[in-house]
This record gives C-alpha cells, structure tokens and sequence, in this order.
C-alpha cells in the first residue's frame, strides 16, 4: 500500500506506463484495460501499476469523488470475473491525498504473461494503452520463461505437438480464447498461438494443460489424468458394483461424458397430489454435482500425485476425492467465501472458462450448495486433509 506521500508523487508527475488517473469511474472496462495493460507489463520495468480513482487527469489534483464501498467492491471484483486471464494479481484500497477520499488500484507485473482481457492483449507505452502487436506479444511470452510456472504451464519434455488436437484447438478453442479482431490478423504459427495461451512453451515445447486440454492421450505424460467412476449398490465400499467407468482424454470430453453418467444415474421421485398435480424431484441434484466434479477436475494436483480423481456414488450419498489438499490463499475456514479461492493449475482454469464448463471464478462451490438446498438436499460436507479433498452430497429424503 502506497503512502500519502507517495501517492502524491505520482499525482503531481506526468501519467506513464506504469500510473494512471481518472476523475470518476466512468466505465469498469477502462480500468480493465489498465489492469490488464499493467500486469502484462511490456516495458519489462518490474514496477507495480496505479490506477487513481478521484484525481484529475491534467491536473493530478484530487476532484472529492465519492469512494463507496460499492466502488471498492466493483473494482476488486475485477480480480476473478473471469474477464482478465491468467488472474491478475492486485490490490484495492481508499486512500486520503489532500484530506481528500480518492480509489487507488495497484497490480503487480504478471509472472504469466501475454494476460488478455476478453481475447485482447493490453499493453501500455508511456501514457498510452494500446492493443499488442504480434512483436509485442512474442516478446510476453518469451518473458514467462526467467519465472516459476504452475506446473499446468510447465512444459512436458518429450511431447509434441502431434500429441494435439489441432483441429478441435483451431475450430473449437481459438474462436472463444481470442478475439476475432486479432484472429483476423492471422499471422501467428500455431505454436506461437498455443505459447500465447499457454498450452505450449515459447520453444513450441506442449505444456500440461495443452496435454490436458487437447491431448490425444493425455494419461500417456500425467499418469492420473483420469476420473474412476463407481456406481454401487448400497452403502458401503464392499457392496455391489453396479456400473464402473473410467474417463481419459482431453478433458473438454472427460466433462461432457461425466454429464452425461450423472443423468443417466440420477433417480427420479414421482408424488401424485390428487389426480392432476405431479411433482418430480431427483435424488441429486445435477447442477450441484457438475459443479463439484469440475472443481475437482480443475483443482486437482496433477504434479505430485498419479491417482485419480475417485467418484463413488452410493444408494445415500454421492463422493468425489480428488488428489491435492487446499491450495494457495484457500484455507478450511475461507473455502467457499467470496476471495477465499486460489488456482492450483490457472492455465487449466482460464481454458475451461472460455470454453463454458466454469460459469464465473470462485462460484462453483456457492452454485452446488445452492442448488441442493433448492432441491432439498443436505448441504455438501467437504472434508480437508493435507494431500485429499474430497466432498459428500447427501441423497434427497
């Protein structure tokens, strides 16, 4: 958090690539832009970005804008709508320059760049935000490589990209993970396209989650990058098996086809009231299970650990366990709570949000127990333990 002094260091000096001032918050999309064109960082400067809510732009004098909570809260949202990818790291406070209330923003150079704002990669040269060249771009994605990666970002020695679906990445993933106005362009090779998106390394090396996201046989280098599916007939590991299922490949499939088993296994009740009025509840409701076997997927720890993700789906109740325990800023005490969420595998995340199997950032585990208070369901119980997380849905009484 900047002091006084130095905020007004920065009001009084000229705007450049690393500061910014706005009298009032007249678009959320300008300060995303100046988010995103700040984390990408393109001078290389290592300095953090300021954005200033409240001081004029000329003059660099505070104007009285009124800082409410409800500012502060749309501007921290900003951090994981899912419209800045990877997430940029920032932090938002209120500030007193003068005797005088002003907004400030600050974000930090992205370790994960080129960082897109809606498909579009937003860079900054001296005062002046502009949309990156293709120049500008490559010279993003060879500064990944003096960072640590995730490990879904790392690449996979020995794959290649005959190892992808390239056609489901040009038809499908391409459309919805950039613009139409920088696809139009059409001057970048596929490898410096997957490098953009970070399912390869500058070197055109596949990364995991381009193994995860467009592997062919994506268990060939992730050895647990697989779901195991149990249907079993009572209550208790040792009954029955009724259906048993595993599902490989690129994960965009492993969804769909874990979509299409939760139907087909979900149990209609039928209550006649009088003889015209029927009412149909299932015993889980699908909504709360897609959402909870997705964050699994996502979350997972795919560097440390060869199991799978584990679905049992008993006569009572439904459990996923999946390898990795909490991660990052999630604790016990904040899962599940607006800002208490964190990426294990971002890349991995961005792609299935663009994709549409991740409606919003941070709104699976709200969604799922939304969706089984409605369906009348007991509240998931989520159970933590060092290297397993796991939840248990409770069947409809």
């Amino acid at each position: 958090m900047l002091t006084e002094a130095e905020l007004l260091a920065l009001t009084s000096d000229l705007e450049s690539d690393h500061v910014e001032r706005k009298a009032t918050l007249s678009s959320k999309a300008d300060v995303e832009a100046a988010i995103c064109a700040f984390a990408n960082d393109l001078p290389g400067s290592g300095r953090t970005g300021v954005f200033i809510i409240g001081v004029d732009d000329k003059t660099g004098l505070p104007v009285n804008t009124p800082i409410t909570d409800q500012l502060l809260l749309s501007l921290s949202s900003i951090r994981s709508d899912g419209n800045i990818l990877p997430f940029p790291t920032m932090s938002v406070y209120k500030a007193t320059l003068s005797g005088i209330d002003v907004a400030v923003v600050e974000v930090a150079p992205s370790h994960e760049p080129p960082v897109r704002l809606r498909g579009v990669v937003r860079v900054r040269v001296g005062p002046r935000r502009a949309i990156a060249t293709r120049d500008d771009e490559r010279i993003l994605t060879e500064r990944r490589r003096g960072w640590d990666l995730p490990f879904d970002q790392r690449p996979v020695s020995g794959a290649s990209l005959d190892d992808l679906d390239l056609d489901y990445f040009r038809r499908e993933y391409l459309p919805v993970a950039v613009s139409p106005e920088v696809l139009r362009e059409n001057g970048r090779s596929v490898p410096e396209q997957l490098a953009a998106l970070h399912l390869a390394s500058p070197d055109g090396v596949v990364t995991v989650a381009g193994l995860l996201l467009l592997g062919f046989n994506p268990t060939t280098w992730i050895k647990g990058a697989y779901v195991q599916f149990l249907r079993i007939d009572g209550t208790e590991l040792t009954d029955p098996i009724l259906d048993r299922k595993e599902f490989a490949g690129p994960l965009p499939q492993v969804l769909r086809q874990m979509d299409d088993v939760s139907s087909a296994h979900i149990r209609v009740a039928t209550t006649v009231t009088g003889s015209t009025v029927e009412q149909r509840r299932p015993d889980f409701p699908i909504d709360a299970l897609q959402q909870l076997l997705r964050n699994a997927v996502i979350h997972r720890n795919y560097e440390s650990s060869n199991a799978p993700v584990q679905w049992y789906w008993f006569a009572d109740r439904v459990e996923i366990h999946n390898p990795g325990g909490l991660f990052g800023r999630a604790t016990p005490t904040t899962f599940g709570r607006t800002g208490g969420n964190d990426y294990r595998n971002p890349a991995l995340a961005a792609a299935l949000y663009q994709l549409g199997f991740v409606q919003r950032f941070g709104l699976g585990v709200p969604l799922s127990r939304r969706a089984c208070a409605q369906n009348g369901n007991p509240e998931p119980r989520f159970l933590f333990e060092p290297g397993n997380f796991a939840v248990v849905v409770g069947a409809r009484q």
